[in-house]
């Protein structure tokens, strides 16, 4: 069983096709498991693949409403760092970020119809906000462990080796052996194990 938790506010932002859904999913049903009250939410971007992915689970006794309000959440996972960036308002001084510096360009951008903030730009509006931000080329380990896709699963390995969930590892890696297909659970859990680690060596 999970220790007390009165209330956790995660937020797990990132575009189409990388994941957010699938990681809310798992996070939500270990926290369940490990007997703490759940609730959340989700917004799908206007594309399948591209738009702007939120979702939004809140841990604890003290929680009913299901979204996080403004300035209340505790723990921001951003796959992609400009989405990282679009969810700052949720932020507050004692919020740790876990940010992926990997990018994925919108189409706009290429076409020369907006603009992407620089990396270093992206990190130094956050970190003026909290200064706890993780970053990981989450991309990079996924691949290392053998399966590009699984650069979710090291998000969340880097989240728990932050020592800030209330679920254990064990929990959290049954979960993921059943919600991954059976020949991606070797390279998913090998992600996990890397995410952790590079969190751990921060």
């Amino acid at each position: 069983m999970a220790a007390a938790v009165k209330e956790l506010n995660i937020i797990m932002s990132g575009v189409g096709g990388q994941g957010v859904v699938l990681m809310s999913e798992v996070l939500g049903t270990a926290a369940v498991r490990a007997g703490l009250k759940v609730r959340g939410s989700e917004v799908l971007g206007m594309a399948q693949r591209g738009g702007s992915v939120f979702s939004n689970i809140r841990l604890g006794s003290d929680v009913e409403a299901p979204m996080t309000s403004e300035g209340k959440c505790d723990i921001l996972i951003a796959l992609e760092p400009s989405e990282g960036l679009r969810n700052i308002q949720y932020l507050h001084k004692n919020s740790s970020v876990v940010l992926n510096i990997r990018q994925i360009i919108p189409a706009t951008v290429s076409m020369g119809k907006s603009t992407y903030p620089a990396l270093a730009e992206i990190k130094k509006r956050l970190l003026a906000v909290t200064p706890d931000v993780i970053t990981v080329d989450a991309v990079e380990l996924a691949e290392k462990a053998g399966n590009r896709q699984a650069t979710n699963v090291v998000m969340m390995g880097t989240l728990f080796g932050s020592g800030k969930m209330p679920i254990s590892q064990e929990l959290i890696k049954e979960v993921i052996k059943e919600r991954v297909p059976a020949k991606a659970v070797e390279a998913n859990l090998k992600a996990f194990d890397l995410g952790y680690q590079a969190c751990c060596k921060l």
